[in-house]
C-alpha cells in the first residue's frame, strides 16, 4: 500500500480531463507536490503552490529526460497521458497505430524508466492507465495499444515489486471527459475513477476496474473468442481453401 500524505507525485497529461482531476484529488489528499506534465505547461491549471507545470511530451526522450531531472524526489508516477485514434489495422498508413504505440505504450514506458530510481528508493507506486478496450477489440489500433500497455504493466509488476513497489493496472470505460465529447454512450465521471485510483493506491491494489464495462469486460476473459464475439463475428470461420 502507498501513503499519499506528504509524497511527490509526476502525473502526465495533467492538463485536462483524469490528468487534471488526478492533481486536484492529489492535492485533497496531501501530497507535498505534484509536478503536472503537459507538452505545453502554460496549459497546467496553477491554483495551489503546490502544484509545478513541467513541459513533457512523453514520446521525446529529450523531453522525458528533462522532466525527469527537474521533478525531484518523485515517488509516485501517474502515467495519465493518452490518445484516442481507434483507427483499422489493415490500413497501409500506419500513421495512426505507431502514434497510438508512442503515446499509449512506449510513453509510460519511458517515462516510468527515467523515474524508477528515484520511485524504487522511495518504495513508491507506478500507476499506469489502460482501457477497458485492452480486453475487448473494438477500439482498433486504440485496443492494440492499450492491450500492449496491460501487458507491459504486468510486466512491470515483475520487476518493480521486489523493490517495494507498487504497480497499479486502472481499467474502465468511457470516461465523461473532452475525449468522449461525442460519444453516445454511458460514461463514468472522472472524479469517480480517480477516487477508487487513489483508494486502490492508499489499500495496496494492484488493479482497479473503475466502472461496470471494466468488470463486464474483464469477466469474460476466459470465455472462448467465439463466446466473446459472438455479436460480431459469423456463426462459422471462414472456409480455407484446398
Amino acid at each position: 500500500m502507498t501513503d499519499l500524505s506528504g509524497q511527490t507525485v509526476l502525473v502526465t497529461g495533467a492538463n485536462r480531463g483524469l490528468g487534471r482531476e488526478f492533481v486536484t484529488q492529489l492535492l485533497e489528499r496531501g501530497v507535498a507536490t505534484v509536478y503536472a506534465g503537459a507538452r505545453d505547461p502554460q496549459s497546467v491549471e496553477q491554483t495551489d503552490d503546490r502544484v509545478v507545470a513541467v513541459q513533457l511530451d512523453v514520446t521525446d526522450p529529450e523531453s522525458v529526460r528533462r522532466a525527469a531531472a527537474t521533478a525531484e524526489g518523485v515517488g509516485i508516477v501517474v502515467n495519465n497521458a493518452g490518445i484516442s485514434l481507434a483507427g483499422s489495422l489493415l490500413a497501409t498508413d500506419t500513421t495512426d497505430l505507431r502514434r497510438e504505440l508512442d503515446v499509449n505504450l512506449h510513453g509510460p514506458l519511458a517515462v516510468t524508466a527515467a523515474f524508477a530510481d528515484s520511485v524504487r528508493e522511495r518504495s513508491g507506486a507506478v500507476v499506469n492507465v489502460a482501457s477497458a478496450l485492452s480486453w475487448f477489440a473494438l477500439g482498433g489500433t486504440y485496443s492494440v495499444a492499450k492491450a500492449a500497455l496491460w501487458a507491459a504493466t504486468d510486466s512491470l509488476r515483475l520487476e518493480l515489486e521486489p523493490h517495494g513497489v507498487q504497480v497499479l493496472g486502472v481499467h474502465m470505460g468511457y470516461v465523461d471527459t473532452d475525449m468522449t465529447r461525442g460519444v453516445d454512450a454511458p460514461k463514468v465521471a472522472a472524479s469517480d475513477v480517480v477516487r477508487q485510483v487513489l483508494d486502490g493506491l492508499e489499500a495496496g491494489a494492484r488493479e482497479v476496474l473503475a466502472d461496470d464495462t471494466a468488470r463486464g469486460v474483464k469477466a469474460t476473459l476466459h470465455l472462448p473468442v467465439e463466446q466473446r464475439y459472438a455479436d460480431f463475428l459469423p456463426a462459422t470461420a471462414p472456409a480455407t481453401a484446398g
